[in-house]
């Protein structure tokens, strides 16, 4: 059986010294649904409107103000956060140490650890063109080590790429407002994965997560004729990267921004990532400014 070479722990440890707020404060985007009512948690004064219920008014706090003010409360509900994972054959390249399905499980290993520190539910689906792999969410530090045994099983790696299909099987699979998280280099979409998309969009939180290789994005330019292979077909073909590099980076930019302008359009966000970088802080950032936007 093979491994991938993914070590988890610094990882997870590099991520928690950065990110040291975020068990505590769960800035995951709209990671705590808070709603307004009989809470048990006060939150805040605000002024009084006729919708209010007047037992909620604060008479103490209405005579210091001069205004009449009601209490706030938000009340606490445990997430579920399903990882949609790519696992086809495309994110076995890598022109660097890591190949994009290395740094992806890395990546998604930290979040999942995360999450379940938080004492909130955390699942996984490891997808090709079919489901490979599944596990409901649900709460538990021992359910890390599942996903660690998971990820690192470089059998259930490798064939083609349907992420229609894997968002479809999710409706079916989590309850709605689950908060999804796709990690994939999104090369191989077939021409649905819009329309289920924006199924899936009205019923979960969406976040996608791009990961991709440098040479996903552009070819070298300091060597002569070069063999590529379609990671799908085996097919190959003999290119000179010197009279198509432009061309090529030209189609690369308009695509993936094709694929950000689609999650856009249906409210879910999107961050991309490049096997090159740490993705702790691009991920950081992403996270605080989606919980500033959520306020």
């Amino acid at each position: 059986m093979g491994k991938l070479n993914i070590n988890l722990i610094p990882t997870i440890k590099n991520l928690e010294i950065i990110s040291h707020g975020l068990v505590s404060t769960k800035i995951i985007g709209n990671y705590k649904s808070t709603f307004k009512g009989k809470g048990l948690e006060f939150s805040n004064y605000r002024k009084y409107t006729d919708k209010d219920d007047a037992n909620l008014i604060d008479w103490k706090a209405t005579l210091r103000s001069n205004e009449i003010l009601v209490k706030e409360f938000v009340e606490e509900r445990n997430v579920e956060v399903l990882f949609l994972l790519d696992a086809s054959s495309s994110m076995l390249f890598g022109s660097e140490h890591l190949l994009k399905a290395e740094y992806a499980a890395e990546l998604m290993a930290a979040l999942y650890y995360i999450v379940l520190k938080s004492g909130d539910s955390a699942g996984f689906v490891l997808f090709t063109d079919e489901i490979v792999k599944k596990m409901k969410p649900a709460q538990g530090r021992e359910k890390f080590y599942v996903l660690q045994k998971t990820l690192t099983d470089f059998n259930l790696y490798g064939g083609d790429y349907d992420l229609a299909y894997a968002l479809k099987f999710v409706r079916h699979f989590v309850k709605p407002h689950t908060l999804i998280i796709i990690i994939s280099d999104f090369i191989g979409l077939t021409n649905d994965w819009e329309h289920a998309l924006k199924i899936a969009s009205k019923e979960f939180d969406i976040i996608g997560i791009m990961v991709r290789d440098k040479h996903d994005r552009t070819l070298p330019d300091d060597t002569g004729q070069v063999v590529i292979e379609n990671p799908y077909s085996d097919q190959q073909l003999i290119i000179d990267p010197r009279l198509i590099k432009d061309r090529y980076e030209k189609d690369v930019r308009a695509d993936e921004a094709k694929i950000q302008n689609t999650f856009a359009r249906f409210k879910a966000d999107f961050i991309s990532l490049q096997t090159d970088e740490s993705f702790i802080k691009p991920i950081m950032n992403f996270f605080n400014k989606r919980r500033l936007k959520m306020r």
